[in-house]
């Protein structure tokens, strides 16, 4: 039976620890902006961005990240 290592986000480096908490402060405004463009002007592209930042979102809020 294989054993998984247990994820730790503190096995990472301080740089990469800094990049990725960067954006996560920077996700959900995007979102928020993604939807309000969506809602003016609708294209697949837009459609496609929305849902990549919220499946990031959600990647964060339930750290897989």
């Amino acid at each position: 039976m294989s054993h998984r290592r247990r994820f730790n986000k503190y096995r990472y480096p301080l740089w990469l620890r800094r990049i990725r908490d960067a954006c996560y402060q920077f996700v959900l405004p995007l979102i928020i902006f993604q939807v309000i463009r969506l809602l003016l002007f609708p294209t697949t592209l837009d459609v496609l961005i929305l849902l990549f930042l919220t499946f990031l979102y959600t990647c964060f809020l339930l750290g897989w990240i």
